[in-house]
């Protein structure tokens, strides 16, 4: 039973709406401003579970959140798709020329980076966090600086929104995983999804071989991602994500890729949410 969920961000995040949708709003969410420190709540049992944003449509995967799910041994026990809509908010009573900064996180600064061509006088800056940048400017009362924030962080924040949906692609989705360091008790007739990782050596046609066994065994593969192995140069880690219609298929291919592959692993097995 999951009582308790770190998010990276405060509350009016991301993280904190994909809390109150996957679970509920009555959920107990503890906030953390690094990755890192959301992995160390879990791994100290100070949290039940964790969301951490894994790919964005617009700007691609989150590569050191990979390598902390496989370095620590987490376990994907589901994934939620959210709607990113980008807010430019500041103080009440201020329009986009009074503003001289912008400060949010660099991904939400990408995403809405044609947005700012037409306002050459910003400056934008990076930051930790979206919603803690609006926080940020209600506590200290923060005039000429504005946050890229969702529309919960202004009402929240009591932030007047400058303009809706700044985000440069409208259709902007980001794929949470929620993990914990335990599997998931999902009976396996309600498992359609899993993500693995694997690592191949050099040899022609062992990616094909593998991708070969995710065909024939009826595996559609939905993602796939490498990492460099920092301490074996040029030799890589790949995590891919699957999904199926029997449970049977994915446990044949699974026997098979360990057989076949080095570093076999499961990060999760879990309901594919776009069903």
């Amino acid at each position: 039973m999951i009582k308790t969920v770190a998010i990276q961000g405060v509350k009016g995040s991301f993280h904190h709406i994909v809390s109150q949708q996957f679970f509920d709003k009555t959920i107990d969410v503890s906030e953390y401003l690094t990755f890192d420190g959301v992995v160390d709540s879990i791994m100290n049992a100070k949290n039940d579970a964790a969301i951490m944003a894994i790919e964005n449509s617009i700007a691609g995967s989150i590569i050191p959140n990979y390598a902390l799910i496989d370095n620590f041994g987490l376990h994907i026990v589901g994934e939620h798709y959210l709607d990113i809509q980008h807010h430019l908010m500041a103080l009440p009573n201020q329009t986009i020329e009074d503003i001289k900064e912008v400060y949010s996180h660099p991904m939400a600064l990408l995403q809405c980076k044609a947005f700012f061509k037409k306002f050459p006088h910003i400056k934008l800056i990076e930051d930790k966090d979206t919603a803690e940048v609006a926080q940020r400017i209600q506590a200290n009362q923060l005039k000429n600086v504005a946050a890229i924030a969702s529309r919960l962080a202004s009402e929240l924040f009591q932030l007047q929104i400058l303009s809706e949906s700044i985000q440069t692609i409208k259709h902007n989705e980001t794929r949470f995983f929620i993990v914990k360091t335990k599997n998931s008790e999902i009976p396996e007739i309600e498992i359609n999804k899993a993500s693995i990782k694997f690592e191949l050596d050099h040899k022609r046609g062992s990616l094909a071989t593998i991708l070969n066994v995710l065909s024939d065994c009826k595996l559609n593969l939905t993602k796939i991602q490498s990492l460099p192995k920092i301490e074996t140069p040029w030799k890589y880690a790949f995590f891919v994500d699957v999904t199926f219609d029997a449970y049977s298929d994915y446990i044949k291919a699974k026997s098979i890729m360990k057989i076949m592959a080095q570093d076999f692993k499961v990060l999760g097995e879990y309901k594919n949410a776009r069903l």
